[in-house]
């Protein structure tokens, strides 16, 4: 085995050179955020969907298309308003007058990379839609089904601060995406160099370092990456701790989750923890991989009871504190 990790090893090395040109490139425009970058490539090794909650303001937009530039991939941004309908998502049926043909009018989702802006601020029918195409990859429009690119992910925006006139997503919608990633303020150095970047430099064009190519290469080098049966069984016992704390050893939560985390928790967090290996230019995964990725793959799919919230308890609080019980093999 040792020598197939070696290989396995060189090939990771290989195939993830494109990630810190990646990185690189988008880090001319973008100033820190090292955490949300991440997290964006591994939802886009893995085929996941990433949530992203911050204020406004924060360069969320702008890191998703420097990065679509930087991999030579499509890019489309959705503004989700209250009036959106889901055809101006994935697109109608016109029909020719001349012709007396119908021929589909593809919507604005047939990208690789589509930013999902305030999603909370379409209504369900179009949220439904977007999800519908997040699951099965193809969209249905008229009598005709049409596959979406490849690759192809979903990152959607929620403002945390501003909830008036919103739509929330039910549980288990949120459940759709891999990943809800928390993007914080930039440090008091970072947003100096911010300040200095955006009032004295013209913008400055991004250089293609990288292909959808690369990115599907990676992705399939991804799943290969290997998993220990100890770090498999760590991963089962953090999400079935979310689901019966007290057996796992956390009887302080005991009455405060009213459902854990789903099944479909655990392939995430598998993952996600191969994709972060990958990003670290390793074949194999570590249980610091599943510790970096929990919080982002857990945080949504945690429903607390009243009296949690009546504690005010929050869903990171209990994810931290399962990461800190379950035993690290």
């Amino acid at each position: 085995m040792a020598f197939d990790i070696r290989a396995l090893n060189d090939r990771v090395a290989k195939d993830s050179a494109f990630i810190d040109r990646v990185i690189g490139e988008v880090s001319t425009v973008i100033v820190g955020q090292t955490y949300m970058i991440e997290r964006i490539l591994i939802g886009l090794l893995t085929g996941g969907h990433v949530l992203l909650e911050g204020v406004p303001g924060l360069a969320k937009t702008l890191t998703v298309r420097t990065m679509c530039q930087a991999i030579d991939a499509k890019f489309a941004r959705i503004q989700f308003t209250p009036d959106l309908l889901p055809a101006d998502l994935i697109g109608t049926v016109i029909y020719n007058q001349r012709t007396g043909d119908f021929t589909s009018k593809l919507g604005p989702i047939f990208a690789n990379l589509v930013l999902a802006d305030e999603i909370n601020r379409a209504p369900a029918k179009v949220q439904s839609a977007l999800l519908e195409a997040m699951q099965e990859k193809q969209v249905t429009i008229g009598d005709g089904s049409h596959p979406l690119p490849s690759p192809f992910a979903v990152l959607a925006t929620q403002n945390p601060i501003e909830q008036e006139g919103t739509y929330p997503l039910p549980e288990a919608q949120v459940d759709r995406f891999m990943m809800l990633v928390r993007v914080g303020y930039p440090t008091r150095e970072e947003e100096r160099q911010i300040m200095d970047r955006m009032t004295t430099q013209s913008s400055r064009e991004i250089q293609k370092v990288a292909t959808p190519s690369d990115l599907l290469e990676g992705r399939r080098t991804v799943e290969q990456i290997y998993v220990d049966d100890k770090v498999k069984d760590y991963i089962v016992d953090v999400v079935h701790a979310t689901r019966a704390p007290a057996k796992h050893g956390l009887k302080d939560l005991e009455g405060l989750v009213e459902y854990g985390a789903s099944p479909r928790a655990s392939i995430a967090l598998n993952m996600a923890a191969r994709a972060h290996a990958f990003l670290r230019h390793r074949g194999y995964v570590t249980p610091e991989d599943v510790k970096e990725v929990g919080p982002d793959v857990l945080r949504h799919r945690i429903v607390l009871t009243y009296e949690a919230e009546a504690e005010q308890v929050t869903s990171e609080q209990v994810v931290r504190k399962v990461f800190e019980v379950v035993e690290v093999p």
